[in-house]
């Protein structure tokens, strides 16, 4: 039996009906249609599903859909300003933390907090907070660099 609700999603309420069960991932990239994040390992351990949740990260392949209802969903689309990408999304283009992507939305989320709560983290402090996100073909290196760029810029 679907359950009708409300997400807000980067500041636009969609109107959804969904089964119990569904998770915040599968809501927004199957019902909404923002399929920014990925579905890289279902169990919390990758970080590629990550968004925000009222300005918190969260792993929304864990996370039931009708438990956000009534909060401030953020995903990496809602990052930037309409066409222009966020300086974050820039950095990583410019600093080569982009090269299959597929792990790019949860990092892109997780640096974003970072550097809301710490805007001027050091390079181990990056590392750190980009821990719950795995890349396999970066070696980190071009996020750091990315990461550390903007929060110079500042």
């Amino acid at each position: 039996m679907k359950v009708e609700a409300t997400l807000s999603v980067n500041g636009v309420r969609y109107p959804v009906e969904l089964e119990p069960g569904t998770s915040l991932l599968a809501a927004v990239r199957d019902v909404v249609g923002l399929t920014g994040a990925k579905e890289g390992c279902d169990d919390s351990e990758c970080g590629a599903c990550m968004m925000l949740l009222d300005g918190k990260p969260v792993n929304s392949c864990s996370y039931l859909a009708l438990q956000a209802e009534g909060s401030d969903v953020t995903t990496v689309e809602g990052l930037a300003r309409g066409d222009e990408l966020s300086p974050l999304q820039t950095a990583f283009l410019e600093h080569g933390g982009v090269q299959c992507g597929f792990c790019t939305p949860g990092m892109l989320i997780s640096a974003t907090v970072l550097l809301e709560e710490t805007p001027e983290p050091s390079a181990d402090e990056v590392r750190i907070a980009l821990s719950g996100n795995l890349c396999r073909c970066t070696g980190y290196d071009g996020i750091v660099k990315a990461v550390l760029a903007v929060a110079d810029a500042s």
